[in-house]
């Protein structure tokens, strides 16, 4: 009944980002899809429900994950602090996809915020990463300042925003969210969407990282990650 429940669920979660993915493409603001279709033309490279598990996934510390067997399904869960000191001021709690590295993109994830509320509740994806001194990340937290709400990139220095446009906040609670990352790496424009808007929550435009791996996480909160996809261009080793 468990495994029923979570593969209904699946299906319904896979038929609404794939109008979601027509949606968004059809969008004027569309900015940053690549090729201006919303991601819909690139090839899906995997889709983690971690129902086997999270082999696949390298955390910075993992005993801070494990994958949670919970309301009729898996789910991937960051419970506790990482034990993890990175050299340049940046997110503690990384677990990235061990491969491929990708060029453009969409990435898309359903995320439940564990924390507690506060301004800089917060969830990250990572992407771009090329090793711990050098990667892209989207932070969406609570409310919006210039160390928090952002897309920031950390370039062998403490995390800088290149936000050109972001909201208020993300009003986080204790229900699950859809999020979709979109990167054109020939243009690099990024694009951040949240649930069911057709607007992106965050842009920005920068080539310093043309491609990498990509990941989930959280600055220094707890959170839980289910139905994750990517589609893109891999990097052929």
């Amino acid at each position: 009944m468990k495994r029923w429940r979570k593969e209904l669920r699946l299906a319904v979660w896979g038929l609404a980002m794939a109008g979601w993915a027509i949606a968004c493409g059809a969008a004027a603001g569309g900015e940053a899809a690549p090729e201006g279709k919303g991601g819909a033309e690139l090839p899906q490279l995997w889709q983690e429900d971690f129902e086997k598990g999270a082999d696949a996934w390298k955390p910075t510390d993992e005993k801070a994950w494990k994958v949670v067997e919970k309301e009729g399904g898996r789910f991937y869960s960051l419970f506790q602090q990482s034990k993890y000191a990175p050299k340049h001021r940046s997110p503690l709690n990384i677990s990235l996809r061990s491969e491929p590295a990708v060029e453009d993109f969409v990435l898309t994830a359903k995320v439940r915020s564990t924390g507690r509320d506060y301004g800089h509740r917060d969830v990250c994806f990572f992407f771009g990463y090329q090793n711990p001194e050098h990667f892209y990340y989207v932070h969406l937290a609570r409310n919006k300042d210039d160390h928090a709400n952002q897309i920031f990139i950390v370039n062998g220095a403490p995390r800088v925003k290149i936000s050109t446009k972001t909201s208020e906040g993300t009003r986080w609670d204790d229900g699950w969210h859809n999020v979709r990352i979109e990167r054109n790496a020939s243009t690099g424009k990024i694009a951040v969407y949240f649930d069911d808007g057709q607007e992106p929550v965050m842009t920005a435009e920068d080539k310093t990282f043309t491609h990498g791996q990509v990941g989930l996480g959280s600055f220094d909160d707890t959170a839980d990650f289910d139905d994750v996809t990517l589609r893109g261009k891999a990097i052929q080793k």
